[in-house]
This record gives structure tokens, sequence and C-alpha cells, in this order.
């Protein structure tokens, strides 16, 4: 799971950043609201940790901006901010939940958990076709026969499949996996989903990885 801090105090932003990688999340930060809000509108993540006095933006403001762009990542706002009204902002700025400052990391990551169970992101398994990938042990099953993956190879196959047939393009699939300021290249996305095509024609699935020009790549059952 890929979560998104946007959040000005650099210390609490890092310590967090620390806290959530140890759990086994792929943190990526940014400090001020413009920033935050241009991150989060490449729709790369699975929730937003969104601080609410910032510089450039508030976190109302990013809320709404998000939101707009019909962005439906799910927002958990912090703040120092406890009052009712201002609960009440956050909450129709688009947040799914207000957490106040200062919190126990234990709420904190029972709020998160919560809210990506909402999403449906817990789940054992991802499967398209006639194929499943596991998402315990990290490998593609079809009937009877089953490839391990590698840990890249993994994130592709499973962005994919969560996009259920819709275009990926190569720039989106590089923030995701690779990060947002990786020094990663396109030529990356198309090794890789050069390697998942000989590994599902291993296993005999009938799921292919389709590139359309310009558009990226999705995946298709074949007939």
């Amino acid at each position: 799971m890929k979560i998104l801090i946007v959040e000005d105090e650099k210390l609490l932003a890092d310590s967090l950043k620390a806290m959530l990688e140890r759990k086994g999340f792929t943190v990526e930060v940014v400090y001020d609201g413009e920033a935050g809000a241009e991150y989060a509108e490449l729709g790369i993540y699975d929730l937003l940790i969104l601080d609410v006095m910032m510089p450039k933006m508030d976190g109302y403001q990013v809320a709404r901006q998000v939101r707009a762009k019909r962005c439906a990542t799910p927002i958990l706002m912090l703040t120092a901010k406890s009052g009712l009204e201002d609960r009440i902002e956050g909450l129709n700025a688009g947040a799914d939940y207000y957490l106040t400052k200062p919190f126990d990391s234990r709420e904190l990551l029972a709020c998160i958990n919560a809210l990506l169970r909402r999403q449906g992101n817990q789940v054992d398994e991802l499967t398209f076709g006639n194929t499943a990938l596991d998402l315990a042990s990290g490998a593609l099953v079809c009937g009877d026969k089953s490839v391990r993956l590698s840990a890249r190879e993994f994130d592709v196959m499973r962005f994919l499949m969560q996009s259920k047939g819709q275009n990926l393009s190569k720039e989106v699939i590089l923030a995701r996996i690779w990060g947002y300021d990786s020094n990663a290249v396109e030529n990356h996305v198309e090794v890789y989903v050069g390697f998942l095509r000989k590994k599902l024609q291993a296993i005999g699935s009938d799921v292919r990885i389709v590139a359309i020009r310009r558009l990226g790549y999705h995946l298709e059952v074949s007939q």
C-alpha cells in the first residue's frame, strides 16, 4: 500500500514516514499543500494523510481540489484544530476521517487500516480471467500451476490487476511502482511487462498485457 503524507512539520512527517514504513507501507512525503495537491492528483496512492495548517495551500483547500479532480483516494486529516466547526469543515472538504494532534500512533494505525478496509484493499488475492495473484506469497496462480514473482514484478502485476482492465500509462506506472522522484525511465516498465508476459504464458494464463500506443497498458482475457 502506498501512502502520501502532506505535512509541513518536517520532524513529524519524517517520523510518521519511518513508523509506517516499519509497518510495511510505501510512503512518500511532501511539505506544503501545493505539492501535496500535485502529488495526490496523480491518483497513485492508496491513502492521503493531510495536515490542515500548511504553507501555499491549507489542508481544506487541498482536499477540495483533490475531490474536484474526482480523486477518490481516502483522506485522513491531521490537525491541532479540534473544534467542532473545524472537524465539520474538514469532513465537508472531502476528508474521510479527522484525527486531532497529539494522537497515539496506535490510533493512527487503526484509522489507516479502517480506511484501507473500506476501499476493499485488505484481500488475500486478486483475480483476472483464470489467473490469481496471491498477495501473501507473491505468486501468480493458474489452475495447478504457479510462478513466483520478484518484488517489482509483483508490484506491477498488482497495479495492473487493481486497474480492472483500464489503461495505465507508463508515467503512472513509474510513479506508482518506482516512486514519483525515482530516476527510473519508461524502459523499466517495458522490461518488467516483458517478464510478466513470459510468466503468464508459462502457467497457461488466459490473461494478456496489452500495450496501446500513447495510452499505456491494460489487461485483457484472451478469447
